[in-house]
């Protein structure tokens, strides 16, 4: 079986793109002749959306989201053309903001703040975001008006274009970062098949004994609550000095 050269890949890597671009931007028109079937795009992204919360991304199949909905897979390729594009509209649905953040009425740091926040929210409620390379992402209505919200509230901190669009790169850098730790955390003991109890409970003989030898004497003098802090206590903690890092370089800037 021949294998498909650079130049064909390239270029039907570029035709999906641009048809994702064209559902985002200009809608669906039905393809073929007949009567118009009773579905829309919306109604299939966010049976994908179900799909990919119960199950990962990797659940996401177009006979997995025709069966969801109770249609035909052909069906279905009449409204989206293939799975990379119904992927690219279901992130642009789930990372479409929330609501309209009043223009003027937040600090920059508060904008970041919000945003952080809700960013945590959003992996922990589709972990399945995890899974996904958003590095370059399809720019659609939904992440397009999430970034000018975000920008509309930087317009106090003084910094170039550039230098701002930095900070956010680096902000996402580290909610994602820490909500990785909490959703891979929540997942060990099904993948592992041991809870926290049988999981340290092995290793107490062992650490009793490293600890005695006098070998790690600074481990051996940590607190008893030293391993009690919450996910929330952390990820607040990395996101004030985050803050409070920034503040202080705009200040004696």
């Amino acid at each position: 079986m021949a294998s498909t050269s650079p130049e064909t890949a390239r270029n039907e890597a570029h035709a999906q793109l641009v048809r994702a671009l064209e559902l985002l931007w200009h809608g669906h028109t039905p393809a073929g002749r007949g009567p118009k079937p009773g579905l829309t795009v919306a109604a299939i992204v966010e049976a994908a959306i179900e799909v990919a919360d119960a199950d990962g991304v990797e659940a996401l199949s177009m006979r997995r989201i025709a069966r969801e909905l109770g249609v035909g897979t052909m069906t279905l390729y009449r409204y989206v053309p293939d799975k990379r594009v119904l992927l690219a509209l279901v992130l642009d649905r789930v990372l479409a903001p929330v609501g309209t953040a009043p223009r003027g009425s937040r600090t920059w740091r508060a904008t970041l703040e919000s945003d952080a926040r809700a960013g945590r929210a959003l992996h922990l409620r589709h972990p399945w975001l995890l899974q996904v390379n958003m590095t370059r992402p399809t720019l659609g209505p939904g992440s397009v008006a999430g970034l000018e919200q975000t920008m509309a509230g930087l317009t106090d901190l003084p910094m170039s274009d550039k230098e701002k669009i930095n900070v956010i790169v680096a902000l996402d850098g580290y909610v994602t970062g820490a909500v990785r730790e909490q959703i891979y955390y929540e997942r060990v003991t099904e993948e592992s098949g041991l809870d926290d109890e049988a999981f340290w409970g092995a290793q107490l003989p062992f650490m009793e004994a490293a600890m005695a030898s006098g070998n790690y004497p600074v481990m051996a003098s940590l607190g008893m609550d030293s391993f009690d802090g919450t996910w929330e206590e952390t990820f607040d903690l990395g996101l004030n000095c985050f803050l409070d890092g920034l503040e202080r370089q705009v200040e004696s800037s």
